[in-house]
């Protein structure tokens, strides 16, 4: 959920590496000498800070081959706010999610954008809106404001912002992403992680890029365009 991303490492940028998921990574180019066609095998290093610094952000130092989505992304950001979001089965690591090859959005990043991943396996959300910056209207949902909240299993964001006050269960901070075992979803070897048993976040604002769920239940739900965002 939030960061700031930092992509320079080793000489390595967003621009240099190539797209992935967080269960494989295909970097591109061949090792130089001999003409053997050897592929390049690049680490992936992302680093998370603390908890208690969520609401701040994360700090990504570098990150390939770490998709969060399985699909190319439209480039175009949108937010998500909610008053509240409950979860149980929290994970959070770096991630890279990548345009489709020649798209209007790609500006001078490559059509990559690097993204920090959070899994959530059950969450709660009152209160949703998320809104999308058409060029003069706002695309805007709202969804959970009566009786019933929003519902979502197996949800998972692709965020490069998000503010909040933040609390967790059971945290653990520093895991190898590879071994995540909350939210059901597992990232690249070699990638900075934290997970936790609950997640619950007030005044929730996010700016993300990309969002999956298994189910997804959105009571009250109205979509219509505004001149105002969330």
């Amino acid at each position: 959920m939030a960061m700031s991303p930092d992509p320079s490492s080793d000489g390595i940028t967003p621009e240099s590496t190539a797209s992935g998921s967080p269960h494989a990574s295909a970097p591109p180019g061949a090792a130089p000498g001999g003409g053997r066609g050897r592929v390049r095998l690049r680490r992936a290093a992302v680093m998370a800070v603390p908890a208690t610094l969520v609401a701040a952000g994360l700090a990504v130092l570098t990150a390939q081959g770490a998709l969060g989505v399985q699909f190319a992304i439209s480039g175009m950001p949108f937010t998500v706010t909610a008053t509240e979001l409950d979860g149980t089965g929290f994970e959070q690591f770096g991630g890279l999610d990548n345009m489709a090859d020649g798209s209007p959005n790609a500006g001078d990043t490559g059509g990559q954008e690097l993204v920090v991943t959070s899994a959530i396996k059950n969450a709660t959300l009152t209160r949703l809106c998320q809104s999308v910056d058409l060029g003069g209207t706002n695309l805007l949902i709202t969804a959970g404001g009566g009786a019933h909240k929003v519902e979502a299993t197996d949800l998972t964001t692709d965020s490069t912002d998000l503010s909040g006050d933040a609390s967790f269960d059971n945290i653990e901070i520093g895991n190898d992403a590879s071994t995540l075992t909350k939210a059901g979803v597992k990232g690249p070897i070699g990638v900075f992680s934290q997970q936790a048993d609950t997640v619950h976040i007030a005044h929730l604002r996010q700016t993300n890029y990309a969002t999956t769920a298994g189910v997804f239940k959105l009571p009250g739900l109205k979509l219509r365009f505004s001149d105002k965002a969330c």
